[in-house]
């Protein structure tokens, strides 16, 4: 995305990225019984899950855009939601077909990745459309 409007930077991705693991590896250490987990290891998990917590500003957009692939990456509160509908109307307003949308919910964040295809080679996608489309939707 040019112009640096809503893109986070590899940091904080990777920030976000461990998070959401280390959101997982709680669900499945707290799926695991008891019995099976040392003191060591139960102690481990209980410091993880008491240490702090990011604060990012939401909502985040975050368009990629590279041949004729488009990544979007929305970062939303669970108090403000953004519809998904809403946003892939708009992808597909700027020339993409959804191959695949997903999403995640770690903590307060709502995390939606959709991934997409130019409709038509010919006449490509236009990701400074949806970006800014995108960018008007939450605010």
């Amino acid at each position: 995305m040019k112009g640096g409007e809503g893109k986070m930077d590899r940091k904080t991705v990777e920030k976000l990225r461990r998070m959401q693991m280390k959101a997982l590896c709680l669900k499945l250490a707290n799926l695991i019984p008891q019995d099976y987990l040392s003191k060591n290891f139960q102690a481990n998990f209980v410091a993880i899950s008491q240490t702090t917590k990011l604060e990012f500003k939401f909502p985040v957009v975050e368009v990629r855009h590279q041949d004729q692939n488009l990544e979007v990456l929305l970062i939303s509160s669970l108090k403000k939601r953004i519809a998904l509908h809403e946003v892939i109307r708009i992808v597909e307003d700027g020339g993409a077909d959804v191959v695949n949308a997903s999403f995640s919910i770690v903590g307060n964040k709502i995390i939606h990745t959709i991934h997409c295809q130019a409709i038509s080679s010919r006449i490509g996608l236009d990701a400074s459309k949806v970006s800014k489309r995108l960018l008007q939707l939450i605010r």
